[in-house]
């Protein structure tokens, strides 16, 4: 999110790192540089002879784009899904068992789109279209945790499969209309409506690495719309539905849900097709975003910038001199750690957040250099930084704080016990 915050409190994000809920909260240290490659592009994904056709009839529109979509999103099983953190898990302690969620199909040769969480570790994976009881195998051609994208190929004919058209998620406007199709609760082919209620949001993926330019909606999704498509008005998918926002005790839609950007997925599923992989830039630090008021406690006179919190042992930040934070003191009831460098700007752009950081990286390739305005005792720096491919594990060496923002779960199926 590349949204300022008003308040010491706003000024820092943060994300529960590792296992299966996954916390946007306001006071903490983010997890950011281990925060990888989410590409950025205006590539469209072929969808077969599909085209997208604006929908002329307004007071019709959600019927339309149902009428024409609604054949090409599945409805995916996933046998022996695994679920690790025991948090959640009703197996106890980790186990696996039987997951459903949604899909859509991107062309004529069976691929699917659908996120990592809903066929992580399976053993076998079957989806049925639109209102069809048949059901056909698929396979895993390739996943992404850190953008929670998955990428099957169905073994169905081709006039049984109706390909949806990618559309460009830049394009996306706050207030746009939009239109969800999924599975919630294993309610095949259930159709939402709604608006793009926020952009450029980030949320954490299902590993310790952010996702950027996150699609924010209060179409009504719920477990089982995992992986389903976020419709526009020109009957084009601009996101796929992942996570939400939940209040209270509650588990279900609370009208704050997040779709991960079409153009990020047109990206991912071009390098899960040509070598079952996505190669992720990545920087190696966590940090916390600089306030007035945050600054001024810690005696820093920074006006913005982040401060860095940790720096990754061989990292890509660490060979280039970057210093972490030492020093842990208590403000306002959140941990910093003191001491460390503060990035007063990256790539000419000054007072960054954690979150422009965050997608900065995010939108550069492995092997790209980033220009760092470093602040450390008083005196300023300028280092480049030559980003490295991001690090398979899910970042359990990172830390994370309390906040109080509510938490944005990924879309878990009922099997999970969401």
């Amino acid at each position: 999110m590349k949204s300022s915050s008003s308040s010491f409190r706003q000024s820092l994000t943060a994300a529960v790192l590792g296992g299966l809920f996954v916390a946007v909260l306001g006071f903490a240290a983010v997890s950011a540089g281990w925060i990888g490659k989410t590409e950025t592009t205006t590539q469209t994904i072929t969808a077969g002879s599909t085209a997208s056709v604006p929908v002329a009839d307004d007071s019709n529109l959600v019927n339309q784009i149902y009428e024409r979509d609604g054949d090409g999103v599945g409805f995916i099983t996933a046998t022996g899904v695994q679920d690790s953190s025991g948090e959640l898990s009703p197996f106890g302690g980790g186990g696996s068992g039987t997951a459903t969620g949604s899909g859509f199909l991107i062309d004529k040769e069976g691929h699917m789109v659908t996120n990592e969480h809903v066929v992580s570790g399976a053993d076998t994976v079957s989806v049925t279209l639109g209102e069809s009881d048949a059901s056909y195998d698929a396979e895993v051609i390739g996943t992404d945790p850190s953008t929670d994208l998955a990428l099957l190929k169905i073994d169905a004919p081709s006039d049984v499969m109706t390909p949806l058209a990618i559309g460009d998620s830049d394009k996306a406007k706050v207030g746009d209309p939009v239109v969800a199709i999924g599975n919630p609760f294993g309610l095949d082919r259930t159709v939402t409506t709604g608006i793009v209620s926020a952009l450029q949001r980030e949320i954490q993926s299902t590993t310790a690495y952010s996702i950027s330019d996150i699609i924010q909606t209060d179409a009504a999704i719920n477990p089982g719309n995992s992986g389903g498509p976020l419709i526009s008005a020109d009957g084009e998918v601009i996101g796929v539905n992942s996570q939400i926002a939940t209040g209270g005790s509650g588990n279900g839609s609370v009208g704050i849900g997040f779709a991960i950007p079409s153009n990020t997925v047109t990206d991912v599923v071009e390098q899960l097709k040509a070598s079952g992989e996505v190669k992720h830039a990545f920087l190696g630090i966590s940090g916390i975003g600089l306030d007035s008021r945050l600054s001024e406690a810690l005696n820093l006179g920074a006006d913005g910038g982040v401060l860095v919190q940790e720096v990754t042992d061989g990292g890509p930040a660490a060979k280039a001199g970057i210093k972490a934070g030492s020093e842990p003191v208590t403000v306002e009831s959140a941990r910093v750690l003191t001491g460390g460098d503060v990035i007063a700007a990256i790539n000419g752009q000054e007072n960054p957040s954690m979150e422009d950081v965050a997608a900065l990286v995010n939108e550069s390739d492995p092997g790209d250099t980033v220009k760092l305005t470093i602040e450390r005792d008083g005196q300023t720096k300028t280092v480049e930084v030559t980003l490295g491919d991001r690090p398979d594990d899910s970042g359990s060496d990172t830390q994370s704080s309390p906040g109080s923002s509510p938490p944005a779960e990924p879309l878990r199926p009922p099997g999970f016990g969401q």
